[in-house]
């Protein structure tokens, strides 16, 4: 009986602990709970500091960020005051053990193999009712001392079409960069940065393009920016 109590007792300390962590509203008891627990382990086990991100108090928004990990949506997701929906691709959000997550937090998958335009329009769809979409216009891990790859035209494109704001952030410190599951697991001192957002108009892509480049990359030196080259508009990515 003793031992019940205690079972009980910590069992409900510790949805005390995760209901008190968690900051962004996700619509349910447990997504919340989840949210609590994942920005204690970021921030505790991964050392994660950050920048407020600079999301409309209300309104769809676009959050776009390098991509170093397979820990980076939850350092962004730590990060964030409001709820993101994630564009994966589709082999990632059909793993059997994570695609009932995925589900529930709203994840939109993409078929990069395909035609992308059924992502394209659900995630369009989603900014329309005010949600925050969030991709990695790499399109793929991509390091900084990797050769420069084209960002993808899909997020202007969204921008454009719906006239809410990129929000640039930038992944730093994340000891198992490179990695995907085994970058969760290996402790490190993240770190994200916020940008000022950027607005594009319906023909300005390429310009937007540019701007998202010079805050996702490395800056060498102060006087100095990596940039990415950027694709030849095509398709939505």
């Amino acid at each position: 009986m003793v031992l019940l109590i205690s079972l009980a007792l910590a069992w409900h300390w510790l949805m005390r602990r995760l209901e008190a962590a968690n900051r962004a509203d996700w619509g349910g008891k447990w997504l919340n709970r989840l949210d609590g627990l994942n920005r204690i382990f970021c921030h505790r086990f991964h050392r994660l500091s950050h920048e407020e991100l600079q999301f409309p108090p209300r309104g769809g928004a676009l959050l776009a960020s390098n991509h170093v990990s397979g820990l980076d949506p939850l350092l962004l997701i730590a990060a964030s005051p409001r709820p993101l929906r994630f564009m994966i691709a589709r082999e990632q959000y059909e793993r059997w053990w994570l695609r009932w997550l995925f589900r529930a937090i709203g994840c939109i998958p993409v078929e990069r193999s395909r035609n992308p335009r059924a992502a394209f329009h659900a995630a369009r769809a989603a900014l329309e009712r005010g949600e925050i979409v969030a991709l990695f216009p790499h399109g793929r891990i991509h390091l900084d001392e990797h050769p420069p790859i084209p960002l993808k035209r899909g997020v202007a494109l969204m921008a454009g079409m719906t006239g809410v704001p990129i929000i640039p952030a930038r992944v730093e410190g994340v000891r198992g960069a490179g990695l995907t599951v085994g970058a969760v697991a290996m402790r490190s001192n993240a770190r994200v940065r916020a940008f000022t957002p950027i607005y594009c108009s319906p023909r300005g892509g390429i310009e937007c393009l540019e701007k998202l480049a010079q805050n996702l990359t490395f800056r060498v030196h102060a006087d100095r920016t990596v940039h990415s080259r950027l694709e030849h508009p095509t398709r939505p990515a």
